[in-house]
């Protein structure tokens, strides 16, 4: 009993923390440690999506001996900092690492609050435009567009989660004959558990609570939090996951990834869920304590993009 118990106040604690959490906290640890705009140097920049006035860039780092009939390996990364703030500048270091492995590694930007005035759903989207982008444009980017990866950090690990796992939420006026789903995914202490929806049992709130929660998860998503919250979209047949998280997240909850990792391991998914015991929300950042954990998120991201077929060799992570 004392397990689910813990379950079900980490997923109270979860829900509570995305409605009342001010959004600058939950950009504590991307969006003040990076700027904006990004400098990327070294990077290709090109607009994956153009929203009003608004040009969405996208920086593409290539290998050096990069040639556009190659079919590479790719990744977008998606940037963390509560849908409110944030800087493609948070994975710079682990673009330019996986394009000295062998793949095209690309950081986009997306619509936030702070700058857009978004909700969730047009974070949503904009992801869901990224990797269309980038699928549509394979050949010129020298990819398989069939190895396409999505990564992300906190709300970017949502986001990436979101164009693996949910089949809707796409910008009606694309093309949707192409595809908007990643082909695998790396999150990084990732937001995944944002509905109550078919689990109320576990949530110890009474109804009048409950409905209050909702309401406010609702506005500031944007619509039915059902319908960004991955966890309610797991089904069989998903692109493979690979999780980083902390056991002593007090942001995103360890617990809410577990019982995640734990849904999609039943419904035949591979899913691995990595634990780094002790750390806290964006323990994995470049520029982070030592460095050690964000050298070992790498070396195991490398790891299991290799044993997809994205990259060969091993780790050359110093």
């Amino acid at each position: 009993m004392g397990g689910v118990s813990m379950c079900r106040n980490a997923f109270v604690v979860s829900l509570l923390l995305t409605v009342t959490v001010p959004l600058s906290v939950w950009g504590l640890e991307a969006g003040q440690r990076f700027s904006y705009p990004p400098e990327m140097p070294g990077a290709e920049v090109q607009t994956y999506k153009q929203v009003g006035d608004i040009e969405l860039k996208i920086y593409i780092y290539k290998p050096r001996d990069w040639k556009a009939e190659d079919r590479r390996g790719a990744i977008v990364f998606f940037f963390g900092g509560g849908w409110q703030s944030g800087s493609p500048a948070q994975f710079r270091s682990q673009c330019e690492y996986l394009a000295s492995r062998g793949m095209v590694a690309m950081a986009a930007d997306y619509r936030v609050a702070s700058r857009h005035n978004a909700k969730v759903v047009d974070c949503v989207a904009d992801a869901k435009s990224a990797i269309r982008w980038v699928r549509k444009n394979a050949e010129k980017l020298g990819i398989d567009p069939n190895k396409i990866a999505a990564g992300g950090g906190s709300a970017g690990g949502h986001l990436a989660a979101c164009t693996a796992v949910i089949a809707s939420g796409d910008d009606p006026s694309e093309d949707q004959s192409i595809s908007s789903q990643a082909n695998a995914a790396v999150l990084f202490n990732p937001a995944l558990i944002l509905s109550s929806a078919g689990i109320k049992d576990r949530l110890p709130l009474s109804a009048a609570d409950e409905t209050s929660l909702m309401e406010r998860l609702r506005e500031r998503i944007g619509a039915d939090p059902k319908t960004v919250s991955p966890y309610h979209h797991i089904r069989p047949g998903l692109p493979p996951i690979i999780i980083f998280h902390g056991t002593a997240d007090t942001t995103v909850p360890f617990a809410t990834v577990k019982l995640f990792a734990e849904a999609m391991t039943k419904a035949g998914n591979q899913c691995r869920l990595v634990p780094f015991e002790g750390a806290g929300h964006g323990f994995f950042n470049f520029g982070r304590g030592d460095k050690t954990a964000y050298k070992e998120t790498l070396r195991l991201t490398d790891e299991f993009l290799t044993e997809l077929g994205y990259l060969t060799g091993k780790p050359t992570l110093e």
